[in-house]
């Protein structure tokens, strides 16, 4: 199953450069890496992404992150994937920029 990180430029150019990264201020701060599923997605573009440009989609492997991700609780008591470890540029099996429309960000086919 694939579950999807958001990054800003930044962060990814970070990732990219040190090949590890804590992720987000929030991830640092929640003390964990916070990912979507597709389904969850476009929910958390709308509620922590909304109006920013430039944004970077990345698709993981849920079952090659072993048990470092855990399957938790969060909005309305869905269950989302949190990494319990730096998140690996090895880890990201692709990225894609997310553009920006006057309707929202268009994440397209996630596959």
């Amino acid at each position: 199953m694939l579950i999807y990180k958001v990054l800003r430029p930044a962060e990814w150019a970070d990732l990219r450069a040190a090949g590890t990264s804590a992720g987000a201020p929030v991830d640092r701060q929640d003390g964990f890496v916070h990912f979507s599923t597709a389904e969850q997605l476009p929910v958390t573009l709308r509620r922590h992404f909304a109006g920013e440009a430039g944004l970077i989609l990345l698709a993981c492997d849920a079952d090659a992150l072993g048990a470092d991700l855990r399957w938790e609780p969060s909005r309305g008591g869905a269950l989302f994937p949190h990494l319990y470890r730096p998140l690996r540029l090895s880890d990201v099996l692709w990225s894609r920029d997310l553009p920006l429309t006057a309707a929202g960000h268009l994440t397209g086919e996630l596959s």
